[in-house]
């Protein structure tokens, strides 16, 4: 980190928030903290979350009180001068979409109050002009999507103290089902309108939480702690991805280094030889998409092409596995880990829904002739028409 952490006001920091995740007064908290309180950098918040993580702190308590300690160190953390990013950066972009979702989530917000004040306010009408709302605020996603697989592997790569950044993975995906869940009451036409209204209110509070924490804390210490070239890595990776709720704008040109002398090169087997461009072909057009990592749990390669089921970017080569993964299911990913790299098991396979799709994945071991354990290769593909097959096809048929 760049800037020198005050021990004591740290210290401080740490009991008010354990103070808060005890269920102490608030007032008297602050009052008994205020001068740390009112000095508190977003360099000292990500301290404050690491070493609880590192004690012991589960990602659930941290996100049960992380709501009132941010509030209260608000102020301060508002206050903290850094050199904003310039227009056709990452971060501007992404904070170009925070507020392009504010402006949504306020025409909601218009609309719950208004209609409150129509005397022929009913169900049926709120469903009918919040259904397309939401749905069209789905598409949101991609914003988390770029910080987990393009933002979170650089600062794996240029902070010691990373952890917080699970916390804000795992606050991501409640924020997906918090919609998910607003938009099923939505499409239920008996829904409940106080339960729907106790959801939009959850709702409101993630996502802007999740603003306030990118804003204030996240982007301002990434700012001032990677450098610049990794920036540019980063806004041009973002292209692999849509800009949500914005234009897109024009795309940098790429700097095409000399791969003259690999592009002549091949892969040669026992099982025939092809060039590197036919290869790129092969892994490109498969109908399975595959990522390995190595005997040290790290990302060395995925296939790609236009098809990809799961987001992926050049940011996650050489990253760990367990943190390719959202806290909550990391414990899966390291059960699979212990028991290839034991022997116990060779292969794990799992299906499930996702964006409406059947997917079917399978994790093998990799070992080399004498044995040894030498990574895993995850291989996944979209199964959802397989379900509907019958009988045979043995003539060509392109209709």
């Amino acid at each position: 980190m760049k800037e020198d952490i005050d021990e004591k006001r740290i210290k401080n920091l740490i009991a008010f928030s354990k103070g808060i995740m005890k269920g102490e007064n608030g007032k008297d908290l602050i009052d008994r903290y205020q001068d740390a309180i009112d000095t508190v950098t977003p360099f000292d918040v990500i301290e404050l979350e690491n070493i609880q993580m590192k004690n012991g702190v589960s990602t659930s308590d941290i996100k049960k009180s992380i709501g009132k300690v941010l509030n209260a160190f608000y102020s301060s953390l508002a206050g903290y001068k850094w050199e904003t990013p310039a227009e056709g950066t990452f971060l501007y972009y992404l904070m170009l979409e925070n507020r392009a979702l504010e402006l949504k989530l306020y025409a909601i917000k218009q609309i719950l109050k208004k209609i409150h004040m129509e005397e022929s306010f009913t169900y049926s009408i709120l469903r009918n002009k919040l259904i397309p709302l939401f749905l069209e605020i789905v598409d949101f996603d991609n914003h988390y999507i770029k910080k987990e697989n393009i933002l979170f592997p650089y600062i794996e790569k240029h902070w010691n103290n990373y952890n917080p950044i699970k916390v804000m993975w795992s606050l991501h995906d409640d924020i997906r089902a918090s919609l998910k869940e607003i938009i099923l009451i939505l499409e239920n036409p008996y829904g409940i309108w106080d339960q729907l209204n106790i959801e939009i209110g959850k709702y409101f509070f993630l996502t802007f939480g999740m603003i306030i924490k990118e804003e204030r804390i996240i982007f301002p210490v990434a700012a001032e702690t990677i450098p610049v070239k990794d920036w540019q890595d980063m806004h041009l990776q973002s292209f692999e991805l849509p800009f949500t709720f914005i234009e897109t704008p024009k795309k940098p040109e790429i700097i095409i280094k000399d791969i003259t002398r690999q592009k002549e090169c091949s892969f040669k087997t026992e099982t025939g030889e092809v060039s590197l461009d036919q290869l790129e072909l092969i892994f490109g057009n498969l109908p399975v998409e595959m990522t390995m990592i190595d005997e040290n749990d790290k990302v060395v390669f995925f296939s790609d092409s236009d098809k990809r089921i799961f987001p992926r970017s050049s940011a996650i080569i050489g990253r760990k596995a367990q943190n390719c993964h959202p806290p909550e299911s990391v414990h899966i990913v390291n059960e699979i880990i212990s028991a290839f790299k034991e022997g116990r098991k060779g292969k794990a396979e799992f299906w499930f829904k996702f964006k409406e799709k059947l997917i079917f994945t399978v994790y093998h071991a990799l070992r080399d002739k004498s044995g040894n354990y030498k990574g895993i290769l995850e291989v996944s593909q979209n199964i959802s028409r397989f379900k509907d097959l019958e009988g045979e096809r043995k003539l060509l048929n392109w209709d």
